[in-house]
């Protein structure tokens, strides 16, 4: 939202394309050139790869990593840093010393594989927090932290607020909030870190006038709190709100899940049984508001004189922009927001609570379940687990045109937050910890024991299915238990080990995290699928992007020959084109198509009396 009006980024799936999009007479309209794309690669997630300074839109070019200058009325495009050797992320508008504030990271050496004395890979993206004048120049601002995100200027430009974080942690384990007063040429003098009571997680500061405010973790939930700060200490104040997870891991730069507001109070995300609510608290002494209650999730959010505009899901339609009066609560669609099936026409999503007792955690995995379409008839349905990416994200109840296709063919699909999601406090974000390929696993059999009880699942037709991490889970899950009859991995990782030595700097050492120090070798092998290969229980259905980086076509294939020198049966599909995920609209259907298929033949065979195919 800028003086020029409203505008967003949005994804062509046919061409892949990040285009920048506006509002012309109420309609949307494309400002970008058709093959000119606006996307961030910091941290291999990027985010933050847009802000508007005036008439000006300043975005991450795809192509190059480095900052475009974009004119807001005709989408003409022009260099505007030239900095060969380092890419830019997580950009935000100092309006006040009239500049852009961005997190700049070297980019990788060639050699992947050699490691620096300290452990992180010498190939480090080594980042800093820099200002770019509109002229181009490029100045240093901070530096010496490994990690840095979530920069916020107060409104007379005078304090800047930012998030850091150390190697090997992940930004949702520990991470440290910063402050530095902001000299009249634009310098930082005294920046210092903001302690909090008990080690935390902290994320999108804000500034309202002079006060800061941000999510914190360190009470068990990301809740908003006002800091005092001064040389000698830093008090939090937590803002009205109640124990709920406010925001989601911040996988990506320049995240917005709330806002405070001028006149005073804040409005924002809570996730209530996988739910996101947005809610208004005008004050202290004035009950919140929730707005927009037919909405599922909600994610960039801004205000501007009034009006909250931010991006918002349902479980019946597409992705919208939305715009929200604060005083009236009326919302209106601005783009997005298709209907494609009529609502009676699909499944809805039902919260579930995984209720089995073999463990001593607190907090319970959970997820929805979506039944069969039409109700599926008097047999209970064929049943399919889904294992969200991550691993530390989350599945949401937003419309899924892939979950509404199997309910349309008579399955039953389970969206599964296993314990390590998101969503649920911290302590259940952390509880993965060493434990993966093993709790992710539990959960997603346990789950079909639960819904085979209910006479929601039949158990004979179960399946499981994963895309990256979450094919992880997959492949584990058919080497550990014979709940499952198949299985499909969509660049599933299958070699931790090698995983660990080519990933970039941002996750480098998040696998030590996840499946204990790396000196453990026999933890290691354990859950290493390909080490596995002759273990699977079932028929696996692969399917692998040519350019993937991440996973390598050529571990995929290692696996599956591997499965198939042990007489099981292993199917890979390669995608030349795609990489670590498929943005091609043409291949998404043919993994369709050709999953439907698989998944077919094994219900077959149940009918026929037939075992598993090997």
């Amino acid at each position: 939202m800028s003086a020029a009006g409203v505008f967003w980024l949005e994804l062509d799936p046919a061409s892949g394309d990040s285009a920048l999009v506006t509002l012309h007479d109420g309609q949307p309209r494309r400002l970008t050139a058709s093959g000119y794309s606006l996307r961030s690669r910091v941290n291999g997630y990027g985010g933050g790869a847009l802000c508007l300074l005036g008439r000006w839109g300043y975005g991450v070019n795809a192509g190059s990593g480095q900052i475009d200058c974009i004119d807001l009325g005709s989408g003409r495009a022009r260099p505007l840093t030239r900095t060969p050797g380092f890419r830019y992320g997580g950009l935000v508008a100092d309006t006040a010393n009239q500049r852009l504030l961005a997190v700049r990271e070297r980019v990788a050496s060639p050699d992947p594989h050699a490691h620096s004395p300290g452990g992180i890979p010498s190939h480090s993206e080594v980042q800093s927090l820099v200002a770019v004048e509109l002229s181009g120049k490029v100045t240093v601002l901070h530096q010496g932290e490994d990690f840095y995100g979530a920069a916020a200027f107060s409104v007379d430009g005078r304090q800047l607020a930012w998030v850091c974080w150390q190697w090997p942690q992940m930004p949702w384990q520990t991470s440290t909030l910063w402050l530095a007063d902001v000299e009249p040429g634009g310098a930082l003098v005294q920046p210092r870190p903001l302690s909090t009571p008990e080690p935390a997680a902290v994320q999108q500061p804000r500034f309202c006038g002079q006060q800061l405010v941000a999510l914190s973790d360190h009470g068990g939930w990301w809740r908003p709190y006002a800091l005092d700060a001064s040389p000698e200490s830093t008090r939090w104040r937590p803002l009205p709100a109640v124990d709920a997870d406010h925001a989601n891991a911040p996988w990506q730069l320049g995240e917005s899940h709330y806002q405070p507001l001028p006149g005073g109070g804040w409005v924002g995300v809570r996730y209530r049984d996988g739910f996101g609510e947005l809610w208004w608290y005008p004050g202290e002494d004035l009950a919140p508001r929730r707005l927009a209650p037919d909405r599922t999730d909600f994610r960039s959010l801004c205000h501007a004189e009034g009006t909250l505009y931010c991006l918002t899901s349902r479980w019946d339609a597409l992705t919208e922009v939305l715009a929200i009066e604060l005083a009236t609560g009326r919302a209106s669609i601005l783009a997005g927001g298709e209907q494609l099936w009529p609502a009676s026409r699909l499944s809805r999503p039902e919260p579930f609570t995984l209720t089995h007792t073999d463990t001593a955690d607190a907090v319970p995995a959970a997820g929805f379940y979506y039944p069969p379409a039409g109700g599926g008839g008097a047999d209970a349905p064929p049943l399919l687990v889904l294992i969200h990416g991550g691993p530390t994200s989350s599945s949401y109840p937003v419309l899924r045109p892939d979950i509404q296709f199997w309910c349309q063919q008579g399955f039953a699909v389970a969206d599964l937050n296993y314990r390590g999601s998101t969503g649920l406090g911290r302590a259940f974000r952390l509880n993965l910890e060493g434990r993966w390929g093993q709790v992710d696993v539990d959960d997603a059999c346990a789950l079909v024991g639960q819904l085979t009880r209910e006479g929601r699942a039949d158990p004979r037709r179960a399946f499981i299915q994963g895309r990256s991490s979450g094919g992880y889970t997959a492949l584990m899950a058919m080497t550990r238990s014979s709940v499952f009859r198949g299985a499909t991995s969509l660049f599933g990782v299958t070699d931790p080990w090698h995983l660990r030595s080519c990933t970039h700097r941002f996750e480098s050492g998040y696998l030590d995290w996840l499946l204990g120090p790396a000196s453990g070798a026999d933890d290691w092998r354990d859950r290493t699928p390909a080490l596995l290969a002759d273990q699977m229980t079932g028929p696996v259905l692969f399917f692998q992007g040519g350019q993937d980086t991440v996973v390598v076509p050529a571990q995929t294939e290692a696996m599956a020959t591997a499965m198939a020198a042990a007489g099981l049966h292993a199917e890979v599909h390669l995608f030349p084109d795609e990489g670590h995920g498929f943005r091609h609209q043409a291949n998404q259907v043919r993994v369709l198509e050709e999953t439907l298929a698989f998944y077919q033949r094994l219900c077959r065979q149940v009918g026929e009396g037939e075992g598993n195919m090997r």
